[in-house]
């Protein structure tokens, strides 16, 4: 059973939105968690699937019914947001690194001559 846990562990490290998707599919958990609402875990899959693990795996029945996430379980919630604001920013900053790169190699405009000319004879 440990084993089951890194993997999954590690597949949600590395490929969350396709862990959500196989536990939208294959868990009865998802459907206890999201009681039926479609617009929230998919956009939590689009945009925050850190978020959305954390939710699902934080999330407690009640009860009286019904469930909640409450008192300190929320950190673990917050956890998966710091997660996703840090993906997004490392993307940024991987994509500001490729234009200054690619700036080295394909400078914008036209070729400048020695005559200041366009370069036609």
């Amino acid at each position: 059973m440990i084993l089951l846990g890194c993997l999954l562990a590690f597949g949600a490290a590395v490929a969350p939105r396709v862990i959500l998707v196989l536990a939208w599919i294959f868990s009865d958990r998802w459907v206890r968690v999201w009681e039926g609402d479609i617009l929230v875990p998919l956009l939590g899959i689009i945009f925050l699937p850190y978020t959305t693990i954390m939710y699902m795996l934080a999330w407690q029945p009640t009860v009286g019914g019904g469930g909640a996430v409450e008192g300190i379980e929320w950190l673990w919630v917050l956890m998966g947001l710091f997660l996703d604001l840090w993906k997004y920013s490392q993307m940024y900053q991987n994509r500001q690194q490729a234009m200054e790169t690619s700036q080295k190699y394909y400078p914008s405009g036209a070729p400048k001559t020695p005559t200041g000319g366009d370069g036609a004879a």
